[in-house]
């Protein structure tokens, strides 16, 4: 009984054996505390656990107890469990078998109703049959009827019609044609028919004859020039335009040419090419008449005419087209007459009758007329003087207070520009031609008044200022700009576009570089003779503070005349026909104003450097001064005889003294354009720092004392420069990054140059320095520790101590 026991446990084990996913769920489905539910359930533990002694066996009666009764417990649960189970499988095939039955019967109903419904679709299909029948019948019925309709009025139509038109009563026939024209739309699909086609050949014949007459009519109450006017405006005038919309539009255009040729035949023979009124001199007598002509059109057929023709608006276009080409005669005939004067006169008062024209009319009938297009006008910028607002208004009318406010809502282009003054732009090159002579004489006075007054004095408001003639410049281009723009966006404004270029270089030659002091020759290679006079109070030739303010001037000026043609060669592109954008290039001329900056910032950089050379070549001599052993009479002695560190060396203060008097006259004078001023410092710094670690090489040889003297004047310059741009100013200014970095490089390569030699120099060195030892004792091994170019570590650190206490006194 026992194997058999034991035999099931294993079976039971090996068919309970559970995943470890599964037998998480149980354990949160079913939390328990019980050992006896743990998966890993180990029965050795458990019984060690219930009976830890010997001395606990003695209840193991009771604990057995326990078991068994908790056996029998689950037992009956399980046994509960099992045969529930059992009956839920049997009541749920019992629910299958009566669902299965339901659905038959649903089924066997649904049939039922389909067969029943196709029974009635049957019956309602064979009462309506009928009843389908009579609707085709009574839409047929009603067709005809329509159609006989039809039929019966356009026969009478065309018979009413015809007698109208014997009679002239057009009042009557502008009606009815519009209707018997409508009746006739819905027999084109009849036209088969013989009658049908008779009726429209009719109608057809009634228009014919009716356009005939009509024009007839117009023939004879304005007849043609040189006949006695009999007519004029009547009613049955304004009923035959009426009965003109109907008919072939041709007739409408052929009663419009006529009327306003005859209308016009007077202006012809008034303003003849032969006739003196003809000159531009008289031009406003045109437009004078044409204005009388348009009053008396209105006054006397203004109600002749529908509203729809525009008849005012048609004769005063065709009124244009006859002025432009008779003023194109005219001018080439008469060319070598127009002077600049007469031309601006006549295109001045052109523009003033267009925009006339342009309030009067909406340019309705502008819309079938080649070559009207609108142009495109963009935003203006208000940075420069030609680039202000309104380009129709006067040059140097706006005030600057005007600027900040907001702008007027932009006026609609006017669709009458350039339908008469077109006419001019073929003889706008005696315009162009003025202007080329007025900006030479512009520039030759602008020369003139730089002499006479003389470069911008240091200490004014003009000192290092823009000089005013660049702003006369531009202001008179805005002017030159906005009014050939009215004249003509083609080709005229390319060839201004070429004086401009021509001018902007003149003025860039003439008043920019041709006035930039001269740079002076002898300033550099001075001798120690002449730095010790410097030390005594003489000066080095260089620019004075009045030509120092000259360049920054003329820098300020070429830095403004940079940004305003760039900004000028923008609005000359929106100005231009879009076909010729591409021909406005003002690169060249952008690249002349750079060229000007940078001769002027390599001037004042040249300046500088040739007041700091005579002290740079100073450098390979040291003054007496720093060894009072040596005799006067020699000023001069080398660098490896230096005895003591002492303050900086005259040198260094005489380059510091430069700086602190060019530097803080150039920052000021060039306080508007702040980024040339730190291009002027770095490129000083750029050329100084080689020359000052040059000469430090001619310095050689070099004693340990005097190589601390130098890294010490070193310091001191690089001190000096890493404050160059704020030095002497009473804003102390953090130097530009890239500025400090090149001075930090630069500087700290001569520090290292100072702190040690190249292998190959050592050997020379330590030559000489051996040269000037005592002899030493026998055995002894003094050498190469004891060299400038190797010395011991203790040494150089206390050297070096030494020199940062004076460096730190002196600061």
């Amino acid at each position: 009984m026992e194997e058999e026991e034991f035999e099931f446990t294993e079976d039971l084990e090996a068919i309970l054996h559970l995943t470890p996913e599964v037998q998480l769920a149980i354990e949160q489905v079913f939390p328990s505390q019980d050992p006896l539910d743990r998966a890993d359930f180990n029965a050795v533990e458990y019984i060690n656990t219930l009976f830890p002694t010997e001395q606990s066996l003695a209840n193991i009666d009771d604990v057995v107890n326990k078991i068994r009764l908790k056996i029998r417990r689950l037992d009956d649960d399980i046994r509960t469990v099992v045969r529930g189970q059992t009956n839920v499988g049997q009541d749920g095939r019992q629910a299958l078998e009566e669902a299965q039955i339901a659905i038959q019967q649903l089924f066997g109903k649904i049939k039922d109703i389909k067969d029943k419904a196709e029974k009635s679709e049957q019956m309602v299909k064979e009462i309506t049959r009928d009843i389908k029948q009579l609707d085709h019948a009574k839409r047929h019925l009603t067709t005809s009827i329509t159609t006989l309709n039809h039929l019966h009025m356009l026969a009478g139509g065309v018979d009413s019609l015809e007698a109208m038109t014997r009679k002239r009563q057009y009042g009557e026939v502008a009606n009815l044609l519009q209707g018997v024209v409508n009746v006739l739309e819905h027999f084109q699909k009849y036209m088969g028919i013989p009658q049908i086609r008779q009726l429209s050949e009719r109608v057809k014949a009634a228009q014919s004859e009716l356009g005939t007459q009509i024009l007839a009519d117009f023939e004879e109450a304005f007849p043609a020039q040189g006949s006695k006017r009999p007519g004029g405006p009547s009613n049955v005038l304004r009923d035959a335009c009426l009965v003109a919309n109907v008919l072939d539009p041709r007739i409408k255009q052929e009663i419009i040419k006529k009327f306003i040729r005859q209308h016009l035949s007077e202006y012809l023979v008034l303003f003849q090419e032969n006739q003196d009124v003809a000159w531009l001199d008289k031009i406003d007598r045109r437009y004078a008449w044409i204005k009388r002509q348009l009053v008396d059109y209105e006054e006397k057929y203004g109600r002749m005419f529908p509203e729809e023709w525009c008849m005012t608006e048609r004769i005063a276009v065709e009124f244009c087209h006859i002025t432009k080409v008779e003023l194109a005669k005219v001018m080439r005939t008469r060319a070598k007459e127009i002077e600049v004067k007469l031309l601006l006169f006549a295109i001045q008062r052109t523009t003033n009758f267009e925009g006339l024209l342009a309030k009067r009319f909406t340019g309705c009938t502008l819309t079938d007329k080649p070559g009207q297009q609108k142009r495109p006008d963009s935003p203006l910028d208000q940075t420069n003087p030609f680039l202000e607002d309104d380009p129709g208004e006067d040059v140097g009318s706006e005030k600057d207070e005007d600027l900040a406010k907001p702008r007027k809502p932009k006026a609609p282009d006017n669709p009458f520009h350039g339908i008469i003054s077109k006419c001019f732009e073929p003889h706008l090159y005696v315009y162009i031609e003025s202007q080329d002579k007025n900006l030479g004489e512009l520039i030759d006075r602008f020369v003139a008044d730089f002499r006479a007054q003389g470069p911008p004095k240091a200490g004014t408001e003009e000192g290092g200022a823009v000089l005013p003639s660049c702003a006369d410049l531009f202001v008179y281009y805005k002017k030159c700009m906005v009014q050939c723009s009215q004249l003509s966006t083609g080709e005229p404004m390319i060839a201004l576009t070429t004086i401009f270029q021509k001018f902007l270089r003149e003025y860039a030659w003439k008043i920019l570089s041709g006035n930039l002091p001269k740079s002076s020759s002898n300033s550099g290679g001075l001798t120690i003779t002449s730095l010790l006079k410097e030390k005594e109070g003489y000066e080095a030739a260089k620019f004075n503070v009045d030509e120092l303010c000259l360049i920054c001037s003329i820098l300020g000026t070429a830095e403004y005349c940079l940004a305003t043609t760039q900004q000028l060669e923008e609005k000359l592109k929106e100005k231009v026909d879009k076909v010729l954008v591409e021909r406005i290039n003002l690169t060249g001329e952008m690249d002349t104003f750079s060229t000007v900056i940078s001769n002027s910032i390599q001037l004042l950089v040249q300046d500088l450097d040739a007041a700091c050379d005579p002290a740079l070549s100073a450098m390979s001599k040291i003054f007496c001064s720093l060894s009072p052993s040596l005799s006067r009479s020699d000023p001069q002695m080398p660098w490896q005889s230096v005895e003591h560190v002492g303050d900086q060396s005259p040198y260094v203060t005489s380059i510091i003294m430069h700086i602190k008097q060019n530097v803080p006259i150039i920052r000021d004078n060039l306080a508007s354009t702040r980024k040339y001023f730190t291009q002027f410092c770095i490129k000083f710094t750029n050329s100084f720092i080689p020359k000052f670690i040059n000469h430090l090489f001619r310095c050689k040889p070099i004693s340990m004392v005097g190589a601390e003297q130098l890294l010490l004047d070193t310091h001191s310059l690089k001190t000096v420069l890493l404050d160059l741009p704020s030095i002497g100013s009473q804003v102390l200014r953090k130097a530009p990054a890239s500025y400090t970095k090149i001075v930090v490089k630069g500087m700290t390569r001569a520090e290292m140059i100072l702190k040690g030699l190249k292998r190959s120099e050592q050997s020379s060195m330590l030559e000489l320095f051996r040269q000037r030892l005592p002899t030493p004792p026998s055995g002894s091994d003094s050498g190469p520790s004891l060299s400038f170019s190797a010395p011991t570590p203790e040494q150089e650190s206390s050297r070096i101590r030494k020199l940062e206490k004076l460096i730190k006194k002196r600061l």
